[in-house]
C-alpha cells in the first residue's frame, strides 16, 4: 500500500513537472473532493444512513459474541464434569457458533462485503456527480489535468491527449 501511494506520488509528481517545462499553456486545477462531498447534503445523508446501518450490524454481531463468550464461559466451568464425548462436542459447538460470528462479521464489514455494497450503493452516484461536475469544469476551462489533494495527491482528470502510455510501449517494443 505504502509502495503504492508512493509510486502515485511520484506520477503525480512527474506530470506536475512535464506541465510546468513543457508547454506554457497547460492548465491544471486542485480540488478536494473530501471538501466537496462533506458540503453535499445528499452525501450527509447517506453517510448517516451508513453509519445507522453499520450500528445496527455491529450489535448484531456484538449480540452473537455475547452469546459466544458465554458458551466458552458455560464450558470452562463444566468441562470437568464432561465425558470426552461431550467435551468434544460442546467444542464442535464453540467452533461452529465463533465460525458464525467470524463469517457474519466478514460478511457485514468484510472486503466486498455488505457494508461496502451499500456504500457503492448510496455514496457511489453522488460520488460519481462530484466527478462528472469535475470534469465538465476542467472540458470548459480547457484544463489539461485536475489534480484531487482530499487524501494525497491523485489525478482526478487528464486530458487523453497528454497520455503517452502508447509512447512507453512504443519505446519498449510492444506494440
Amino acid at each position: 500500500m505504502m509502495e503504492r501511494m508512493k509510486k502515485i506520488f511520484l506520477a503525480a509528481g512527474l506530470l506536475v513537472a512535464t506541465a510546468l517545462t513543457g508547454r506554457a499553456q497547460q492548465l491544471y486545477a486542485v480540488v478536494d473532493t473530501k471538501y466537496i462531498l462533506d458540503r453535499l447534503p445528499d452525501y450527509k445523508d447517506a453517510q448517516k444512513k451508513l453509519d445507522l446501518i453499520s450500528e445496527q450490524w455491529q450489535k448484531e454481531i456484538d449480540d452473537k459474541q455475547a452469546v459466544l463468550d458465554k458458551m466458552y464461559k458455560d464450558y470452562d466451568a463444566e468441562q470437568v464434569m464432561l465425558s470426552e464425548d461431550l467435551k468434544k462436542k460442546r467444542q464442535d459447538e464453540l467452533f461452529n457458533k465463533e465460525k458464525e460470528v467470524r463469517d457474519l462479521q466478514r460478511k457485514r464489514f468484510g472486503f466486498q462485503g455488505d457494508l461496502f455494497k451499500k456504500r457503492q450503493e448510496l455514496v457511489k452516484p453522488i460520488q460519481d456527480k462530484v466527478y462528472n461536475a469535475i470534469q465538465k469544469l476542467a472540458v470548459n476551462r480547457m484544463y489539461d489535468f485536475i489534480l484531487d489533494k482530499s487524501e494525497g495527491i491523485t489525478v482526478i482528470f487528464a486530458d487523453p491527449k497528454l497520455d503517452k502510455s502508447e509512447d512507453v510501449l512504443k519505446e519498449l517494443g510492444i506494440k
